[in-house]
């Protein structure tokens, strides 16, 4: 009796675990929006190099951290004040690729201020 076998499947051919393919997600993080835009396209560069399935960069939103203060340290004087900002920008590219091919695509030099946080989903 002949066992099913599904359509894109060969009979008989057994698939590594180490090759299997998983989502992953490397998420970006910078206050220097040019250091991080050159820090995806390397990634994706490298991704589309190896032919892989690439989704991103996908930019979130800015986050704005604001402090207002007064300029006068002792509080005499006029009222008047220092607003300082920082802006995190932050980006997403989704991936589709085995683990091993993902740590030869990470293994670029990162620019400084990056921070890169990778997530592998196996759903």
């Amino acid at each position: 009796m002949a066992s099913y076998v599904p359509p894109g499947k060969k009979e008989g051919v057994v698939e590594d675990a180490g090759a299997q393919v998983h989502r992953i997600r490397i998420t970006l993080t910078s206050r220097n929006v040019k250091n991080l835009e050159k820090v995806c396209a390397d990634l994706k560069k490298g991704a589309t190099d190896k032919k892989l399935n690439v989704s991103g960069p996908v930019r979130l939103p800015t986050k704005k951290l604001k402090i207002t203060t007064r300029k006068a340290p002792s509080g005499e004087g006029t009222n008047t004040w220092d607003c300082f900002e920082m802006r995190i920008h932050k980006r997403l590219i989704d991936l589709h690729a085995p683990s091993d091919v993902v740590k030869q695509i990470t293994s670029i030099s990162i620019e400084p201020g990056v921070e890169v946080d990778v997530t592998i989903n196996d759903r």
